[in-house]
C-alpha cells in the first residue's frame, strides 16, 4: 500500500510547532497543496517557505487567532470562496492550561470552547460543501487520550476534548454518506512544549526534578518511550489517505499504549 495525496487540498491548523507541525510536512512530502493555519504570520510564511514542493504543488498560510472565532470565520470563507475544494482538514489547536476543572474559572471553559469546538465547527461548515462536491473529504480532529480516560489535573482539556469527541462522532453519522469521513486522533505523551509545560508543572506541584516526572511517564507507556510528533503525523496520513475510506467515527489512541482503556 503506497500512501499519496497528491493534488489534494488540505487545511492544517497549529501548524507552526509541534504535532500540527509534523503534520503538514507529512503532507507536503505526500504531495498536497498544504494551507497552514495559526496566529504567528513570521512563523507561518517560514513554515511556508520550508515545506517540501513537488512540481504543481503549492502551499500557503491564513493568519488567524482561534480566541476570536469570528475573524477566523471571515477569513476562512474569503479563501473557500476562492479555493472551494478542500480535500482534507485537520482541526489542532494547542490545549487548555492545567488545572483542576473545580478550580477553572468560566472564562477557563469558554476560551477552550472557542479555540476547539466552536473553531472546528466554522472550518468544517466552510470546506464540507467542497467535499461533497469532489465526493471525497477527511476531516481529522487532534484530540487527546482524555476522552477514553480524563487526565488528572487537566479539568478544563477533559471537558472540553469530550465534548469535540461527540461533535466529531454526530458529524461522523451525518457526512459519511457524501465520501467524507470524521475521526479522532488521540496523542498520548508526545515530545512537544506542551508535554514539557505539563511535566514541568507536575514536578514543580510534587516537588520532585523534572527528570524523574518523565522517567515516571515513561515507566507507564508500554512502548518504552514517549512518541514523536512525526508519530502521529504518520497515523493523520493514513487517516487523510484514501486508503482509510472505511474508517470513520473512530477515536485512534496514539500512544504507545499507555491508555488503559481498549
Amino acid at each position: 500500500m503506497q500512501l499519496e495525496l497528491t493534488g489534494k487540498n488540505t487545511i492544517v491548523c497549529g501548524s507552526t510547532q509541534g504535532i500540527g507541525l509534523a503534520i503538514a510536512k507529512k503532507f507536503a512530502v505526500l504531495g498536497a497543496n498544504v494551507l497552514l493555519i495559526a496566529r504567528d504570520e513570521e512563523k507561518l510564511k517560514n513554515v511556508s517557505e520550508s515545506l517540501a514542493v513537488k512540481s504543481g504543488q503549492k502551499h500557503s498560510y491564513l493568519c488567524a487567532d482561534f480566541l476570536n472565532p469570528t475573524a477566523l470565520q471571515k477569513a476562512i470563507n474569503e479563501y473557500t470562496l476562492n479555493n472551494p475544494e478542500v480535500s482534507i482538514l485537520v482541526n489542532n489547536t494547542g490545549g487548555p492550561p492545567a488545572g483542576r476543572a473545580i478550580d477553572a474559572t468560566l472564562d477557563d471553559f469558554l476560551n477552550a470552547f472557542k479555540q476547539h469546538l466552536l473553531c472546528n465547527q466554522i472550518l468544517v461548515q466552510a470546506v464540507v460543501p467542497g467535499m461533497i462536491n469532489l465526493k471525497y473529504g477527511r476531516i481529522i480532529n487532534i484530540i487527546s487520550t482524555s476522552v477514553k480516560m480524563p487526565i488528572p489535573g487537566l479539568g478544563v482539556s477533559n471537558t472540553i476534548r469530550g465534548a469535540v469527541a461527540n461533535w466529531a462522532k454526530t458529524l461522523s453519522i451525518e457526512l459519511g454518506s457524501f465520501g467524507i469521513t470524521v475521526n479522532n486522533v488521540l496523542p498520548g505523551a508526545t515530545n512537544t512544549g506542551r508535554l514539557d509545560s505539563i511535566i514541568e508543572s507536575k514536578a514543580k506541584k510534587e516537588e520532585k526534578s523534572v527528570e524523574l516526572v518523565r522517567n515516571e511517564m515513561v515507566s507507564e507507556i508500554p512502548a518504552g518511550y514517549i512518541g514523536s510528533p512525526d508519530d502521529l503525523a504518520a497515523a493523520v496520513a493514513f487517516l487523510a489517505s484514501p486508503a482509510a475510506a472505511y474508517i470513520n467515527g473512530i477515536n485512534l489512541p496514539v500512544d504507545g499504549g499507555r491508555t488503559g482503556t481498549l
